[in-house]
């Protein structure tokens, strides 16, 4: 293992033969796209799983699949406006189901009603709106005829079906597996992001691991084809990108006392694959409030869209996306090339810095003050970043100038003097200058 210096001093644990993940660090901002034949169905992506739906039943989605609305140069235009600035698209997830023209199956999307290859026009579209590209690719398959019943199979409580298929051969599918993934890496260009989900050896039984996916073999390849690309940690390698899911971490993810690279990745409502009637949508402000509290603690955000089968976001998300862009448009600053602070920020607030310049992060609007711990003496400028207005402060007074009317001060303490009123940004950002 080697180790990344980052531009605020801080050294993050990656592995000496994985790409360079400086592009990552900076960007913070991702796109997730969660898309295939479970959008037809509506109902998560995991429904084959969670209804035990039968190959032969699930089948119906593939004979009906026909995304005629999908327009990739829309939806790139979209994550870009988001200020996203990296996607990681689903080529295949659990249910088995290529979005590419794979030589390997006829479970693709060439073999559907819309006839085409929707990876092809997805990298072209994002690659030309200057988006880093990420694929996506389940490790899992439970349409191949030789991937085992396992304990998160759809089939894992069908005796009859177990019995019937108990001789499955995971080498054929771990041949299959490694030479779709050599199919993704040849024939797209540049691919700057492989995200594998899931190894779960632990889980139950026949789970699966690095030695069922012959991960060290996989990731040799992988490399041999794109190297530099980066990969995240779901192989069973103990290497890669972090990635918690569906919560946001207490404060930065370490190993061994040093830091590592992770990306928290969370939804706009309660699904990951399109669900009509998940209705549990965050607020515009709660998912800006994850983004910069991501960033305080020196992660990354890969936020979820779910289209639906005829290839489109919802409007719900489209318009999600639009404010966050309209905040992102006033408020990059504080979250491209920044991370997390040593400073100790206030209440209800949150910490990104890049070099010389602070960022305060205000998710509660407080009356009249904002006090901060240990930065007399070290500000040389104060302004709200949405417009650039100055933001006044006091430093730390003695105590016996302390009276009725005046803010109760600490030693070593700076209060920031705020109007009564909330500026009209969703949440408000603050750019502390500090002294070199």
């Amino acid at each position: 293992m080697t180790q990344v210096k980052e531009k605020q001093g801080a050294s993050y644990i990656w592995p000496e033969s994985y790409g360079n993940p400086e592009w990552l660090l900076h960007d913070r901002f991702g796109m997730f796209i969660h898309w295939g034949l479970y959008s037809l169905a509506a109902r998560h992506e995991w429904v084959m799983n969670y209804e035990h739906i039968h190959p032969a039943e699930y089948n119906k989605y593939f004979t009906f699949f026909e995304p005629d609305l999908y327009n990739p140069k829309a939806w790139a235009k979209t994550a870009k406006e988001a200020g996203m600035k990296y996607v990681v698209l689903t080529t295949k997830h659990h249910e088995g189901f290529a979005l590419w023209d794979s030589e390997l199956t006829e479970y693709k999307a060439t073999n559907t009603p819309i006839q085409k290859d929707l990876l092809a026009a997805f990298v072209e579209a994002f690659r030309a709106e200057g988006l880093k590209i990420g694929f996506y690719h389940s490790l899992i398959d439970w349409y191949h005829p030789e991937f085992p019943v396992d304990c998160v199979h759809p089939q894992r409580e069908d005796e009859s079906f177990k019995l019937a298929e108990k001789d499955r051969d995971i080498s054929v599918y771990r041949a299959f597996l490694h030479g779709q993934v050599k199919e993704l890496l040849t024939n797209y260009g540049k691919v700057d992001y492989l995200w594998f989900d899931f190894s779960y050896k632990d889980r139950g039984f026949n789970g699966k691991g690095a030695d069922d996916w012959d991960s060290e073999g996989l990731e040799q390849m992988i490399f041999e084809l794109q190297p530099e690309i980066i990969l995240n940690n779901r192989l069973d390698l103990g290497r890669g990108v972090i990635t918690p899911e569906q919560f946001q971490p207490q404060a930065n993810i370490t190993k061994d006392g040093k830091q590592v690279i992770w990306e928290a990745c969370q939804t706009l409502n309660g699904s990951w694959g399109y669900d009509r009637d998940n209705l549990q949508w965050k607020s515009p402000e709660m998912l800006i409030k994850m983004l910069s509290d991501t960033v305080s603690k020196g992660g990354n955000l890969l936020l979820n869209v779910g289209p639906n089968g005829r290839g489109e976001f919802e409007k719900k998300a489209t318009e999600s996306l639009q404010e966050i862009g309209e905040w992102m448009r006033l408020h990059s600053r504080s979250i491209y090339g920044a991370s997390e602070s040593n400073f100790e920020a206030p209440l209800d607030c949150r910490f990104t810095q890049k070099g010389n310049r602070l960022y305060l992060h205000i998710h509660s609007w407080p009356f009249r003050t904002i006090h901060l711990k240990g930065l007399a003496g070290k500000i040389e400028y104060a302004q709200f970043l949405h417009d650039a207005s100055e933001v006044k402060y006091v430093e730390y007074r003695e105590p016996e100038n302390y009276n009725h009317t005046a803010p109760v001060m600490k030693t070593d303490e700076v209060v920031l003097e705020l109007p009564t009123l909330k500026p009209d940004v969703v949440v408000p950002v603050i750019e502390l200058f500090l002294r070199k």
